[in-house]
């Protein structure tokens, strides 16, 4: 099978290693990836949103399967160029991405589909703002109507902040705040029939402690030894099923995947939000416990042949990865900057280094950061101790000046087992 991977993070890097080491991947290629995914595939230089690149592109590799990583690729509609193509695509259409591209679009459709999820309105006004506030009251929950990489909510207990939050944003929604812990689950999906993956928790903040602005995410870990019994088939009836059910009422089936953040909160599971893709950096540490081909479930999904009751194996043992990231991420990531080490710490037992943020510097040779979360270290081992270890084990062989990334990854829970 050739195969082409759209984007350039650690989720992209997670998704080609995890092609790679299938064995009916014969030819892999990444655009435009990053140096990462240039030492196990092709990589091409395109823009990954721009429809007729990407289809000439996949016309020119002969692609069997092409796998859509990040959102706005999505949302442009490249999903739609290459199904018009021809050519199998693993991720939805434009319309149906408006799932992650609107976040009011998504109230509506859990609410035509009877989905659990946080009350909210829509406001368009700092009038219809100001309403909304008050009648929610702290903590404050404001989300930007549009993609915004991860980052476009704030919770506060500050009105001011979440007011403003609202006035920088043509449109947002406004909810109520859900307690409890959250989780990620990510369904794979073939328009009709949904397969679940191994459910993970990331960590948003950016300092220890949840302590600090929100950021597209710090690390991540799975299993969840904590999650009550029975959750992921509660949240595939109650939350994918349904979802996936009413999409396609309309006439815009949902292929691809459906990452469903989830609230375990006093009344029940609801739904914090709904991405139209792989999260990053869940998917680092999803993947890698993943023991069934993954080439061969995503084309399933792409040319609408997924087995209802196919579920995926899965090696023992748990992963945990840690994002090290540039200085002043998330506000303005100094970029530039030389990495080291990055040898020493792929020779850690257990451990690997996953490429995010990171280009060659051509006239120097140097490996050097490039985006906010530069690289993603993940450690696998036969629970989450040992995975912690071995994870900041191999951080710890990482330079990179000015660099920052939280200790905290995992801990609590692995210290609940422990």
């Amino acid at each position: 099978m050739r195969v082409l991977v759209l984007g350039s993070g650690g989720r992209e890097h997670a998704l080609a290693r995890a092609l790679h080491r299938d064995p009916a991947v014969t030819a892999l290629h990444c655009a435009p990836g990053n140096p990462g995914t240039a030492e196990i595939a092709d990589n091409h230089q395109l823009d990954p949103s721009d429809p007729a690149a990407v289809t000439g592109l996949a016309a020119r590799l002969r692609a069997e399967l092409v796998v859509i990583g990040p959102e706005a690729p999505l949302v442009a509609g490249v999903g739609d160029a290459l199904r018009a193509a021809g050519v199998p695509c693993f991720g939805p259409d434009r319309e149906a991405a408006r799932i992650e591209g609107s976040k009011a679009f998504a109230k509506e459709i859990m609410a035509a589909a009877g989905v659990p999820t946080a009350d909210a309105r829509v406001c368009s006004s700092r009038a219809e703002a100001e309403e909304a506030l008050d009648a929610f009251g702290p903590p404050y929950v404001v989300k930007d109507d549009g993609l915004a990489a991860g980052k476009g909510v704030v919770v506060t207990e500050d009105r001011d902040v979440a007011l403003a939050h609202a006035e920088a944003c043509d449109r947002v929604v406004i909810e109520e705040f859900l307690d409890g812990p959250e989780v990620s689950l990510f369904a794979l999906c073939d328009g009709r029939h949904a397969v679940p993956l191994l459910p993970a928790q990331d960590f948003k903040r950016a300092l220890d402690g949840d302590a600090g602005p929100n950021t597209g995410g710090m690390g991540a870990y799975t299993p969840l030894p904590w999650a009550p019994e029975g959750l992921v088939d509660e949240v595939m009836a109650t939350v994918v099923q349904p979802t996936l059910d009413e999409l396609r009422r309309r006439e815009t089936p949902y292929v691809g995947t459906l990452y469903a953040g989830l609230a375990l909160t006093s009344k029940g599971v609801r739904v914090v939000e709904f991405n139209a893709r792989f999260g990053d950096p869940e998917t680092q540490v999803v993947l890698d416990r993943l023991a069934t081909p993954v080439a061969t479930l995503l084309q399933a999904c792409a040319i609408g042949g997924l087995a209802p009751d196919a579920r995926p194996e899965w090696h023992p043992g748990a992963a945990v990865t840690v994002v090290v990231a540039a200085e002043d991420y998330p506000a303005s990531p100094v970029k530039g900057d030389t990495i080291t080490g990055l040898a020493e710490a792929d020779a850690v037992d257990g451990a690997y280094v996953l490429h995010a943020g990171t280009s060659l510097d051509f006239d120097s040779g140097r490996l050097v950061a490039s985006g906010g979360r530069v690289l993603s270290v993940v450690g696998t081992g036969a629970d989450l101790a040992a995975a912690r270890a071995a994870a900041y084990e191999a951080v710890g062989k990482i330079g990179l000046r000015g660099s920052h990334h939280r200790t905290d990854i995992a801990r609590a829970a692995a210290e609940a087992v422990s």
